[in-house]
């Protein structure tokens, strides 16, 4: 018990990242299934700047409070971070985007699907999900080295 407390107050806050980073996936995931149902697959790159907003704002509250613990609350603090960390997020909902057209689009990931227990899941989430894995790590060195670095 002894060492899973100090390996988690070593690596605490990449834990709470991860941990908070499965939920802003999930936030995104869901929301972009969603708007696909709602708008159609053909429309997959609406359906992901609709799920792109939704989890940035859920990202920029969680990693503020519970991640990288920024306390401050002041007008100068937010008029700093919220710029920077959308402007950063802005970058790799670029590298998402692009991506998801170059395996989507290029690669014809679209005709590739599954059904898990009734749940359609189709090549354009399948590419998604692949992204994902980039878009975190790339969000997690902006926001550790950029955003909420210790001043």
């Amino acid at each position: 018990m002894k060492t899973i407390k100090v390996l988690f107050s070593k690596y605490r806050e990449l834990i709470i990242y991860f941990v908070f980073g499965v939920f802003t996936t999930l936030v995104n995931l869901i929301t972009f299934h969603l708007f696909s149902l709602l708008l159609g697959n053909e429309h997959y790159l609406v359906s992901n700047v609709v799920a792109w907003i939704a989890s940035v704002i859920f990202a920029y509250i969680t990693n503020k409070i519970w991640v990288f613990e920024s306390k401050s609350w002041s007008v100068k603090v937010l008029l700093r971070e919220i710029p920077s960390f959308f402007s950063a997020r802005v970058l790799s909902f670029a590298v998402e985007e692009v991506g998801l057209f170059l395996l989507v689009d290029i690669a014809g990931m679209s005709v590739y699907g599954l059904s898990v227990f009734g749940f359609n899941i189709t090549g354009e989430l399948i590419a998604k999900v692949i992204l994902a894995v980039i878009v975190v790590i790339l969000n997690y060195i902006f926001s550790k080295f950029l955003i909420f670095r210790k001043r």
